[in-house]
């Protein structure tokens, strides 16, 4: 039985999708068995920051009775398997969102670590979602609006039996109004496991189509996702030499404005 671990966000556009991805493919180079399934099957992104757009078979045609869930299965970097949703409108139509907690369930069997890209609020896919997962990492950014829809649905994933892993402090330190880590702690009663910092690297990977922690190692929201993979796993985190490497650069360029 795999570990299955929500991804969750009470609003969009909090970098819910960003981190699943990017987790998924740092937890496959730790040498795991990893599947990402995009559970938005109304307005998915995952297969967009794998460049995967326009597959034959997604999940929903899987939704709609026309083959298992390994039919839409596609081998990503490292390893990692992904299940896009599907964006046309003829596949949504098609597609039965009741079919989703079985397909989750069959999963489940195939994979060693199963990471749910859920829906941004709580509709019946988000629900379903936080169901299944038995564990529930909680993305959210330093900032009041985006604490409410978090504890929203936080509480919703404890009354349905999911252990909060920790919450993700997404787009951290880009304003002087950026909530602590202690008052996100407090607000919503959780530990906050990883603070991810705004970083320009994140936009031109998505554009690219390839995950950041692939195009852009040693960015520094990529050592911030790589550094959550291992703790998740309980490893240790080893930074790759090329890391090392770029941190003694921005030492020294620091020290001597860059000359």
């Amino acid at each position: 039985m795999a570990l299955s671990i929500t991804v969750a966000s009470g609003k969009g556009g909090v970098g819910k999708t960003t981190i699943s991805a990017n987790l998924g493919v740092a937890l496959a180079e730790l040498g795991k068995d990893v599947t990402i399934l995009d559970a938005d099957i109304e307005m998915a992104n995952l297969e967009l920051l794998f460049g995967l757009e326009g597959m034959k078979t997604t999940l929903h045609h899987v939704l709609a009775g026309q083959g298992p869930p390994s039919d839409a299965m596609y081998e990503g970097p490292a390893g990692v398997k992904i299940i896009p949703a599907g964006v046309s409108l003829e596949g949504l139509r098609d597609a039965d969102p009741d079919m989703l907690e079985n397909v989750l369930e069959e999963l489940m069997d195939q994979t060693e670590i199963l990471i749910l890209d859920s829906p941004a609020g709580l509709g019946k896919s988000a629900v379903t979602s936080l169901a299944v997962g038995q564990e529930l990492l909680l993305i959210a950014n330093p900032e009041i609006s985006s604490m409410s829809d978090a504890l929203k649905t936080k509480i919703v994933a404890k009354k349905l039996g999911a252990h909060v892993m920790g919450v993700v402090l997404n787009r951290a330190g880009t304003d002087a109004t950026d909530l602590t880590i202690e008052e996100v702690q407090t607000i919503l009663e959780a530990t906050v496991v990883a603070t991810v910092p705004e970083d320009s690297e994140v936009r031109k990977a998505s554009a690219a189509g390839v995950p950041l922690v692939i195009k852009s190692p040693n960015s520094p929201a990529a050592v911030a996702i790589k550094k959550l993979a291992a703790d998740l796993i309980g490893e240790k985190y080893v930074p790759h030499e090329s890391e090392k490497t770029s941190f003694v650069k921005r030492f020294i360029g620091g020290l001597f404005g860059g000359r």
